[in-house]
């Protein structure tokens, strides 16, 4: 892979990133996740997300008993089914190298979660762990490790092809994505004090220092 470019798009593999909107009321769950984001998980009420999605009261509980059960929702009818397609893709995937389906990865669940309120959910987790112990256990058995384990499979490729350096595929899997948690906690967190963070710049940049650093080939330059 000598001279390779890589850049945002660079990338055979199609991945879909559609949500199940005929699985679950979605009004109620984008009205649920803005509240999530504005209020907190602990301080919003049922009776809060029914009148933000124009529904009555009652009307809420034929759908959901709790907020626990708008998040299991989001998770097993959102992000679960997408990466099953991730999977999918990383099993088939016979053209691109590891660093490309990386990038394209990584990319594409940013887009995603930025336009499904989705991105707010490490936020959530880490604020509202300790009142809600089974968010956390259900974000990291369902969602973060699962994710983890595809990211492993991509960067275990690349070691045997001799495309990254010898490293420990968990453990450089961790390192990728943990900045990019960080990023997500910040943009709810902290960011309306310093707001002179630009999400995409830094994700650009992170992607860049991360693939030129496992990659073999220093003339393989992600920009």
């Amino acid at each position: 892979m000598m001279g390779t470019k890589l850049t945002k798009h660079d990338c055979t593999t199609k991945l879909s990133w559609q949500r199940r909107k005929e699985s679950r009321p979605n009004e109620i769950i984008e009205a649920a996740f803005v509240l999530f984001a504005e209020k907190g998980f602990t301080t919003t009420t049922m009776d809060e997300i029914a009148h933000k999605a124009g529904i009555s009261k009652g009307s809420i509980y034929n759908y959901f008993n709790s907020k626990e059960a708008i998040f299991e929702a989001v998770v097993t009818n959102d992000i679960v089914p997408i990466l099953d397609q991730i999977r999918d893709a990383v099993a088939k995937n016979h053209q691109d190298t590891s660093a490309q389906f990386l990038n394209c990865l990584i990319q594409g669940l940013i887009t995603f979660s930025q336009e499904s309120h989705l991105e707010m959910i490490p936020k959530l987790i880490v604020s509202e762990s300790g009142n809600f112990p089974d968010l956390a256990k259900d974000y990291i058995e369902k969602i973060f490790k699962p994710l983890r384990g595809i990211i492993e499979t991509v960067i275990q490729k690349g070691v045997d092809n001799k495309e990254f350096i010898n490293c420990d595929p968990r453990t450089t899997a961790h390192l990728l994505l943990a900045p990019i948690l960080l990023e997500q906690i910040w943009k709810y967190s902290l960011k309306p004090i310093d707001n002179n963070n630009d999400s995409e710049l830094f994700i650009d940049n992170y992607m860049e220092i991360f693939l030129n650093g496992i990659t073999r080939d220093t003339n393989c330059v992600y920009k």
